[in-house]
């Protein structure tokens, strides 16, 4: 059976001024990921059941967008995936309107700066952790749309009803392996054509339109979407039942469920993720599965502790007080 597969057309900015001025989906994916977060945390913080008390919710979000997420997950990528970049020009490092980010160093970084702020004001680590793992997968929900509206890290070859053809696939390395033509994808990158649109523009005017592009683009699963719900949407679904089902579970139990559900949901989905160009594998596995490996020993570690030495939240009846 032939399907007429959606031809991915959606433009990456949310509003476009000028060609200077203009706002990305994915950075609005960012603004809102810290109010949803921010949202459940003072939910929870109300109940008695955080470490951070509701007024001060605000400040401590603000903080660990800047100094854990943001430069947690920009450097994260500079080092995992574009290391040979940042050793000839540190300084790009500081480019991040140029995109490129890393979930895992984004953990790492929210996952420290927590660890110092426990330290500055003298209050359980694990407990933070907690309360900031409930919300925080409802930005990487947020992300994973925005890299589907981007066209970018789309998933394997398929012929499920569903698949997607990204106009975007002709910049790919696999789109040459797959049969493509390497001197339409030389003629895609010289014009700088990054975005969907502006693909599709490019074949309405200069050679067969749509019809044209579409036959040339292979059907792959929209993998963004399906990374959206399980390592965003159903993740943080299952951590806030968990943390008001159990109200007093012991300190770091959440926390480490959050490493070790995110690192199966990540193996597990990458499997229908096409890996990105000039990926190279590790042991057999992506860079995302391997990285994702470690979570499981950081997971081991909060549960551990939570077992032998977490205290429980303070409860409703202290929230009240």
């Amino acid at each position: 059976m032939i399907f007429a597969y959606y031809l991915h057309d959606l433009s990456p900015f949310f509003i476009k001024f000028t060609d200077g001025i203009k706002i990305h989906w994915y950075g609005l994916a960012y603004v809102l990921g810290f109010y949803l977060t921010y949202r459940v945390m003072y939910f929870l913080a109300k109940r008695g059941l955080s470490e951070i008390k509701p007024d001060a919710v605000a400040d401590f979000i603000t903080m660990v967008a800047l100094f854990g997420l943001v430069l947690g997950g920009r450097l994260g990528y500079m080092l995992l995936y574009n290391f040979d970049e940042f050793i000839h020009a540190p300084w790009t490092l500081f480019l991040i309107n140029q995109g490129g980010m890393a979930s895992h160093g984004g953990i790492a970084g929210v996952t420290l700066f927590c660890g110092w702020y426990a330290w500055k004001h003298k209050i359980s680590w694990a407990g933070i952790g907690d309360s900031i793992v409930c919300g925080a997968p409802l930005g990487v929900f947020l992300g994973r749309i925005a890299n589907f509206i981007n066209g970018e890290l789309f998933g394997h070859v398929t012929t499920v009803s569903w698949a997607v053809k990204f106009p975007t696939e002709i910049l790919h390395e696999d789109f040459v392996k797959q049969g493509g033509d390497p001197a339409l994808r030389d003629e895609v990158w010289q014009r700088g054509l990054q975005h969907s649109p502006d693909i599709i523009a490019y074949f309405e005017k200069f050679r067969g339109g749509r019809a044209e592009l579409e036959q040339i683009l292979h059907p792959r699963h929209p993998s963004q979407l399906y990374e959206a719900l399980g390592e965003g949407l159903l993740l943080s679904a299952i951590l806030i039942f968990l943390r008001l089902r159990f109200p007093r579970l012991r300190q770091g139990i959440i926390a480490g469920l959050f490493f070790i559900l995110y690192a199966i949901a990540r193996i597990a989905l990458e499997y229908v993720r096409q890996p990105d160009s000039g990926s190279e594998m590790i042991m057999g596995l992506t860079k995302g599965q391997f990285f994702s490996t470690f979570m499981f020993i950081v997971g081991g570690l909060f549960i551990g502790y939570g077992l032998i030495w977490g205290k429980s939240p303070p409860g409703p009846a202290a929230a009240k007080a």
